[in-house]
């Protein structure tokens, strides 16, 4: 058997899921080709000799970008049996299907796919979710393997962690999958439904052995929460630190975590974690209450001052527009930002970016949110809602464009431009900015600005 693996967007960087499923696949004795998407065309006799073509869908935008090139698939090859894997392909399930893709595979998709080109047994049936409710979905326990990198592209093509003016080649792996957590906005919940999975932490050490072994000199971890498995994450860094003392690296922790293991902050600062990413999503909390986040503005801003005093930098993510922000709430989100001095620790995308409601979301629990959205839009994948003050969404709009006509603008730049129009559509006059430290800290960060609900700039699905 000849099984093509396709990926279409992996955040920037080099698809772990791909890397993950050739392993699989080869120890079933499967030949296999890779086909990142974001880097390169697809090549048509690698389409054509296919039995088996795996779509990996990890993310949001992922799944939009596989569309045509599924579709421009089947018509290259009709008669190859398709599948998709990942966390976004059991959540679109019924859409899939109605592409040509036979099998559905989840997030813990190794040994399911492995099993599929050997014909041993066939994978659980597509998941049907009926609207805002849904049945608690299997998530096996697969045997890890060593992911296999050899059929993609170099790493020296991906994302890369910036310090200033020095630039780092970045590699990516994962310790732990899922979440213990059940935050009501978030796409891992309704597959993994408070669950996750340590990777064996040899294994976590062999992938970044390899990765540094061809250029690697940061590494992100991709795990939902680092601190989901403390004592597993503790370890890995240590380990990490001990053979890689030159090789930095970053995680994402919730702020619910900084604060329950502050006493851990330090090791990460030792061990080489250049910085911490945290989904604070608001600082209003009553949006965070409905989202279930599980921390306050005042947790928010103790772990502020705890990643300080310790030495770490803190990245904060946020959705900064829902259906229950105001235009005021998003004035008091920047002056918070400003007040606490990490203008230049969030990427502006993170301040337009706007609440995606996706099949499966535990969003559609509340009555109010049941009562906003319009039916599913198979084109976007979501439950499409509209703010009931139409400036708010007019603004998010605004934003957004600038965001994405900016990405050559510093930070701070950007954050002005943002600042002003944000209170001029508030009709609020702008207070008075925190006047700027000379010289301005270096803030490490990836050269990847876009995330799961927004759509890439660079890796633009490409067909043959």
């Amino acid at each position: 058997m000849r099984a093509l693996l396709i990926s279409t967007y992996d955040l920037g960087r080099q698809p772990f899921g791909l890397a993950s499923a050739a392993a699989a696949l080869k120890s079933a004795g499967v030949e296999v080709r890779c086909a990142d998407v974001s880097r390169d065309r697809l090549v048509q006799d690698d389409v054509a000799a296919a039995t088996l073509i795996g779509f990996f869908l990890p993310m949001h935008t992922a799944t939009r970008l596989a569309v045509p090139v599924i579709r421009r698939v089947r018509e290259l090859n009709p008669s190859a049996s398709l599948c998709a894997f990942g966390l976004y392909s059991p959540l679109n399930a019924r859409l899939l299907t109605g592409l040509g893709v036979t099998s559905v595979l989840g997030a813990e998709f190794e040994d399911d796919l492995r099993r599929l080109a050997l014909g041993e047994s066939a994978p659980a049936a597509p998941i049907d979710i009926p609207d805002g409710t849904q049945r608690r979905l299997a998530v096996p326990r697969v045997e890890f393997r060593v992911p296999d990198r050899t059929a993609l592209p170099p790493l020296a093509r991906y994302a890369k962690l910036r310090v200033g003016d020095v630039v780092r080649i970045t590699g990516s792996t994962e310790a732990s999958r899922g979440c213990k957590h059940r935050c009501r906005h978030c796409p891992i919940v309704p597959v993994y439904d408070g669950r996750f999975r340590i990777v064996p932490a040899e294994i976590v050490m062999a992938d970044v052995r390899g990765q540094v072994a061809a250029g690697a000199r940061h590494i992100t971890f991709g795990d939902p929460d680092f601190f989901n498995g403390i004592r597993h994450a503790v370890a890995v860094a240590r380990a990490f630190h001990a053979e890689f003392p030159e090789i930095s690296y970053d995680v994402t922790i919730k702020i619910e975590h900084l604060l329950a293991h502050a006493d851990t902050l330090p090791i990460l600062r030792d061990t080489g974690c250049a910085f911490v990413t945290s989904a604070v999503e608001s600082i209003d909390d009553d949006v965070l209450d409905k989202l279930e986040k599980g921390h306050t503005r005042a947790g928010f801003e103790r772990a502020v001052a705890l990643c300080r005093e310790a030495g770490l930098t803190l990245a904060p993510t946020f959705v900064a527009f829902t259906p229950w922000t105001t235009l005021e709430a998003y004035c008091s989100l920047l002056q918070g930002i400003d007040r606490l001095g990490l203008v230049e620790h969030v990427a502006p995308i993170q301040l337009a970016i706007r609440l995606l409601i996706t099949e499966g979301s535990r969003l559609l629990e509340l009555p109010e949110i049941r009562a906003l959205v319009d039916t599913f839009d198979p084109a976007t994948m979501t439950y499409p809602w509209r703010h009931a003050d139409p400036r708010v969404d007019l603004l998010q709009a605004q934003l957004a464009s600038l965001v994405g006509s900016r990405s050559e603008a510093s930070r701070t730049e950007t954050f002005g431009e943002l600042w002003t129009i944000a209170h001029a559509a508030a009709a609020l006059e702008a207070p008075g900015r925190q006047p700027e430290i000379l010289p301005k800290p270096t803030i490490p960060h990836l050269n990847e600005p876009w995330y799961c609900c927004a759509e890439p700039t660079t890796g633009q699905a490409a067909l043959i």
